[in-house]
């Protein structure tokens, strides 16, 4: 059984958390812009690193201190990406990790780092080594370290879950920040899970994998990568409980796909959600490429803001996925209603199907009728809001 329970980041046992105002966007600005997590135990760990070919300094550092497997810790800032900084950036990430290990008596290869903010501008290290060394620790912190890593989040996003197995009870908790440049693999975000179960490391890479596949590699905002995604895992075992791999996995999934779901809800200028699921696709990669096509169609999302079920476009871009298709097989749904039946419109009241696209939250379901395989991706709108926001300084 898996219930939701408070803590957040910390909600397993042993997970302790702190943040601070290091000033990183502006010396002046009281924020708390720092976070740190630790572990009181030993940990397994697993993460996972954006795709971009253009890596920023702290995920090269986390991606080195992962190899060593002695994980225990993480240091985490917003208002700074530290992305695109040459040979300085790097220093600046060690240095970030070692001030954090000095403030609890780690090495600083115990730490992972994680930067998010502003890509092209020198992190002010001294700031945040001065920050760092006064950061309190508490079980209680998590909901202000989730805080302390938004940018141009609305809301901190933060899950926790207690757990029920035959083998006995554990915790997972996690914290994550999100809302533009948002497009697998991954979505531009910063992710911490914790959990005090006691899992093998390589059970715990396969399970991150699997559950990030499953959440953060099926949400989309702008069909923008970035430089700087992070999904990091930790379990301690503080519980004492080994659960069966398939009921740990149902958790991090569950943990996963609500932090998802929020940084798509969150997305810069966002007035709806809408889930693209695709089936009777005739491959798995087919699914993905059709319902990701939909998701990132811009003039899909630009109806969508409108409260338009426009299938027209929706159709259009199914052609030009990549996916088999056949027009004549071709079922749309929007909600329960249909809107195209064998590839053409349905007999469906048109103010009905308008009245599912002016929710804030809808499905639209397709099935392509000439395989068994799906895939689902949450998504979008686009609007004026968006463009206003990304317009730059």
């Amino acid at each position: 059984m898996i219930r939701a329970t408070r803590g957040g980041v910390c909600a397993a046992g042993g997970f302790f958390c702190g943040s601070v105002a290091c000033g990183i966007k502006d010396p002046e600005e009281s924020r708390d812009d720092t976070a740190l997590l630790i572990s009181q135990t030993p940990c397994t760990s697993a993460a996972t690193f954006t795709t971009n070919l253009v890596k920023a300094a702290p995920v090269q550092v986390s991606m080195e201190h992962l190899k060593l497997g002695n994980i225990r810790a993480v240091i985490l800032n917003s208002g700074n990406a530290n992305a695109c900084t040459g040979p300085q950036g790097l220093a600046d990430a060690r240095a970030m990790a070692a001030a954090a290990a000095a403030r609890v008596g780690l090495t600083l290869e115990q730490f992972l780092v994680c930067s998010t903010g502003r890509i092209g501008i020198p992190l002010p290290i001294s700031r945040i080594e001065t920050g760092v060394a006064t950061i309190r620790l508490s079980r209680r912190a998590g909901l202000k370290c989730a805080q302390a890593i938004m940018t141009s989040d609305t809301f901190p996003k933060e899950v926790s879950f207690a757990v029920e197995t035959e083998s006995g009870a554990f915790r997972i908790g996690g914290m994550a920040k999100g809302a533009g440049m948002i497009n697998p693999n991954m979505a531009t975000m910063l992710c911490v899970l914790t959990t005090d179960a006691a899992i093998p490391q390589p059970a715990l890479r396969v399970a991150l994998r699997t559950s990030v596949d499953n959440s953060f590699n099926r949400i989309t905002v702008d069909g923008d990568m970035s430089t700087n995604d992070t999904v990091i895992l930790l379990a301690n075992g503080a519980s004492g409980t080994a659960p069966p791999l398939a009921q740990f996995q149902e958790a991090l999934d569950t943990a996963a796909r609500a932090l998802a779901r929020m940084i798509v809800k969150d997305g810069e200028g966002v007035s709806r959600l809408v889930e693209v699921e695709v089936q009777g696709a005739a491959s798995a990669g087919d699914a993905r490429r059709a319902a990701e096509a939909v998701a990132n169609s811009a003039l899909v999302k630009c109806a969508w803001a409108g409260g338009d079920p426009n299938w027209g476009r929706i159709m259009c871009a199914l052609g030009y996925s990549g996916a088999r298709m056949i027009e004549e097989k071709t079922n749309i749904w929007y909600g329960d209603l249909p809107i195209v039946q064998q590839g053409v419109l349905a007999s469906t009241p048109w103010a009905k199907l308008k009245a599912v696209a002016a929710n804030e939250e809808f499905r639209v379901k397709i099935d392509l009728s000439i395989g068994e395989f799906s895939h689902t991706v949450w998504t979008t709108d686009l609007t004026e809001e968006y463009v206003r926001f990304n317009l730059g300084e």
